[in-house]
């Protein structure tokens, strides 16, 4: 879009927002978390910035990373990562941050532009790949380390990966016809397989272990299913509605919230969803990613 990579976001054409600042939402009060201090992030565009705040202790944005814009991931699966962040910056930059923003190792893939990243509770990192040449695959970095094994996908482009508790990789984005499509490589494997949905999902967005069930958020409808997975099926067990929300790229789970990158950054409630408890607006250009962590 205009030069530059759009690759997870269900573009929506809303007015950008004002300078960051945080607005309690009307509809319930957020309840300060037990642990502090605690960062959220709000990842811009690609090659551009991401935000960082401290919700729900502060109302003020406390910080920016420069030059980097993308998705991020932290080493849990859900709720307030370990001191750490990853920022998948394409066109090829992947850092991992020691909180709040000190950069302590950056990564690169030679198969194509990355866009997205996921940790096991065994620290290894997965990045998948969006453009040429090697759209769709997966790179795997042992221990968040060295070059990485490349893994083919059935996916043209690859948006959005998490892992489950068990060690599975789950991705999701687009196949050969445009739809939206969710893959698995099970744990030990070396083949990615389909996984078909019990319902239909509009556009791709974040895929995330919430501790019962793999979270796929659909960006079209403004809503994440809440899927249990058996074989080569996703049944749908529940769906959380964001309510007001214009367009969420990455969702990030917390402890009884869900951080969403929109026009600027949403909060609401996790599991209940409804309307956010919470707006993190800013100056953004295009928020695409979202991640929170405790320092």
């Amino acid at each position: 879009m205009n030069g530059r990579l759009v690759t997870v976001v269900h573009i929506n054409m809303s007015p950008p927002l004002a300078y960051a600042m945080i607005v309690p939402g009307r509809s319930a009060k957020a309840k300060p978390h037990p642990l502090y201090p605690t960062r959220e992030y709000i990842i811009n565009d690609y090659g551009s910035y991401a935000d960082i705040f401290n919700y729900p202790k502060s109302d003020e944005q406390i910080g920016t990373i420069n030059n980097v814009g993308g998705q991020g991931c932290t080493n849990v699966l859900y709720g307030y990562g370990k001191k750490i962040i990853w920022i998948v910056a394409a066109y090829n930059q992947i850092t991992e941050y020691k909180l709040p923003m000190k950069p302590i190792k950056t990564l690169s893939d030679s198969v194509g532009t990355p866009t997205s990243c996921a940790m096991n509770t065994s620290g290894d990192l997965a990045v998948g790949i969006y453009g040429a040449p090697g759209g769709g695959d997966v790179v795997i970095y042992k221990n968040a380390s060295g070059s990485g094994t490349v893994y083919t996908t059935p996916l043209d482009h690859e948006f959005f990966d998490g892992y489950d508790n068990q060690g599975n990789l789950f991705a999701d984005g687009d196949n050969s016809r445009g739809y939206f499509a969710l893959v698995e490589l099970p744990k030990g494997s070396a083949k990615f397989k389909t996984i078909t949905t019990s319902n239909a999902v509009g556009f791709p967005g974040s895929v995330q272990w919430d501790g019962k069930y793999l979270v796929v958020t659909d960006q079209t409808a403004n809503a994440m299913y809440q899927y249990a997975v058996t074989g080569t099926k996703a049944t749908l067990k529940g769906t959380i509605t964001l309510m007001g929300s214009g367009d969420c790229a990455q969702t990030w789970i917390g402890k009884g919230a869900v951080f969403c990158a929109d026009n600027g950054g949403e909060v609401f409630q996790y599991p209940a969803g409804g309307s956010p408890i919470a707006v993190l607006t800013g100056n953004y250009d295009l928020p695409l990613g979202t991640v929170a962590a405790n320092k």
